[in-house]
């Protein structure tokens, strides 16, 4: 049965964690399509910090796919009634952004992908649109596609979870 959960949060907030407990209740395998880029050896230490506890908790049934890119094409060739954990849209955006795509045609595509899907899938987001307004017309322009982006995906979904302190509020 199709499922479309939507896991909201600031950084450091417990959203990844929350979203891979959701996951560890559906039936393995469990694909976890990774978005982030190792650009720098902090982004290398968190993404490993991500598969160690992967591993830690699905002993081997976890599968996972680099998307930085082209997510809803790696949607489109999974099984459509396996379980997906997509981690994260934000970084997803942002590389979409560095790389002068469009942005809406991507969005759209990527929702598409989501309706295709007959399994669990639970996406990841960060909530940026708390924070101060950022300096930069970039910054700016990140912040806003974020929040775009996020109000395409939580109308879509079956349900939305904002997490504050490690702490999961069912919105929708």
């Amino acid at each position: 049965m199709r499922s479309l959960h939507f896991v909201l949060g600031g950084a450091r907030s417990g959203k990844s964690r929350h979203a891979e407990t959701l996951i560890e209740a559906a039936p393995a395998p469990w694909h976890y399509i990774a978005t982030a880029q190792a650009f720098d050896d902090e982004m290398r230490e968190r993404i490993a910090m991500h598969r160690a506890r992967r591993k830690e908790a699905g002993a081997g049934a976890w599968q996972t796919h680099d998307a930085p890119l082209d997510l809803p094409g790696v949607l489109e060739k999974l099984p459509a009634r396996e379980t997906v954990l997509v981690d994260c849209l934000t970084l997803w955006l942002s590389n979409l952004m560095l790389n002068d795509h469009e942005l809406q045609p991507a969005a759209e595509r990527l929702v598409a992908a989501f309706a295709a899907r007959e399994g669990t899938t639970v996406l990841v987001s960060n909530e940026v649109g708390f924070g101060i307004v950022p300096e930069t017309p970039l910054g700016r322009r990140f912040r806003d596609e974020a929040g775009f982006l996020n109000q395409k995906v939580a109308a879509v979904a079956d349900s939305v979870t904002l997490v504050v302190a490690g702490l999961p509020m069912k919105v929708k």
